[in-house]
């Protein structure tokens, strides 16, 4: 098993921050993991996205071309990356402006209101783990859900943990968005 991920979207969004739960998460069910970020000097506002493989073999390199699984949250994300997902892969998008639409026939696509879901929950901070939950429930290698709780209690500050209980709930949500 090997799944390779490319998470791109603003800076401020929490795609590092998916990137790295997710990373944790494939630790903590004993897979090989690579996690590597790309980010702009603005932090907010600025382009960021972070590839993560997982694999029950050693990883040979970070570096990807294609992907097994894209997950976009803007347009220039999604206009980057759509072409280099797999024949047979997965592209998540948040289709909250989005104005030009993906449309190859050979991968699974699937727009997602990411922003309606975290509205409904009343916390914008949720965002990112409403798209972690879809990604999740997209992999054809499901990680446990415990191992993700223990992904997030590793990359939050302790400052944050009262959140984790809303984080599950915002992943919970997250899943079924593609259903």
């Amino acid at each position: 098993m090997i799944t390779e991920i490319i998470i791109a979207g603003f800076g401020g969004q929490g795609v590092l921050s998916m990137g790295k739960i997710l990373a944790y998460s494939g630790l903590m069910d004993d897979k090989e993991v690579t996690w590597m970020p790309s980010y702009g000097p603005e932090q907010r506002g600025g382009t960021a996205n972070v590839t993560v493989i997982l694999s029950d073999e050693r990883i040979s390199s970070p570096v990807l071309d294609k992907y097994d699984i894209v997950v976009a949250l803007n347009q220039q994300s999604l206009d980057k990356f759509a072409p280099k997902v797999k024949p047979g892969g997965v592209l998540i998008y948040d289709n909250n402006g989005i104005h030009t639409r993906p449309d190859r026939t050979d991968i699974k696509i699937y727009p997602i209101d990411a922003m309606g879901a975290t509205l409904e929950l009343g916390n914008s901070k949720a965002y990112n783990m409403v798209v972690m939950g879809t990604l999740l429930e997209a992999m054809e290698y499901k990680l446990p859900m415990e191992n993700v709780v223990k992904g997030l209690k590793k990359s939050l500050p302790e400052r944050h943990h009262h959140l984790i209980p809303l984080n599950e709930q915002a992943i919970e949500k997250g899943r079924t968005l593609i259903h």
